[in-house]
């Protein structure tokens, strides 16, 4: 799937599936080849999906090749860089900076783990980027790549092992 910004929008982009174009949402700050934690840039290059995490108290079992999570009350994700789990899920509680998977909101009803700063990890180089449902008017994320619940289904659909992101710049 390739993904490039839409003319005149920094933070909307044109996503090219094998069937058809759809709309998403990116990080605030646009697409950045040097990603830093913070900077709500959606990073370019290749990004592998890892796995898929959902909300199995609102939606239906998504049907994916990818490994599949149902998301608790105790699943965030660390995004302090100092920390040894920087960019890795965690039980929250934690102790340390982390994002909740278990919003209250629908955007993380279905999550699509993507491969950045995972393989190898450095630290301050940006974590928890992920696919995942977008807010009404594909307002801008902090660095991930975000589509109506419809469109994220068909991106699933037509994933496969292996399959990827590429962010062009």
């Amino acid at each position: 799937m390739i993904v490039r910004r839409a003319p005149g929008r920094p933070t909307e982009a044109r996503v090219q599936l094998a069937h058809g174009v759809r709309r998403a949402a990116l990080g605030r700050g646009g697409i950045k080849p040097l990603k830093r934690e913070g900077d709500g840039g959606t990073p370019t290059g290749p990004l592998p999906v890892r796995r898929v995490f959902y909300r199995a108290d609102r939606l239906l079992r998504p049907r994916t090749p990818f490994p599949l999570k149902a998301i608790g009350p105790r699943d965030g994700w660390c995004d302090d860089p100092s920390d040894r789990n920087y960019n890795r899920p965690v039980r929250i509680p934690y102790g340390r900076s982390t994002e909740s998977m278990a919003r209250e909101d629908a955007l993380y009803d279905i999550v699509l783990v993507l491969g950045h700063n995972d393989r190898p990890r450095i630290r301050g180089h940006g974590s928890a980027i992920f696919s995942h449902l977008a807010r009404p008017g594909y307002t801008p994320t902090e660095g991930c790549i975000a589509f109506s619940l419809p469109d994220l289904r068909a991106v699933l659909a037509q994933l496969r092992p292996g399959g990827r992101f590429l962010v062009l710049p």
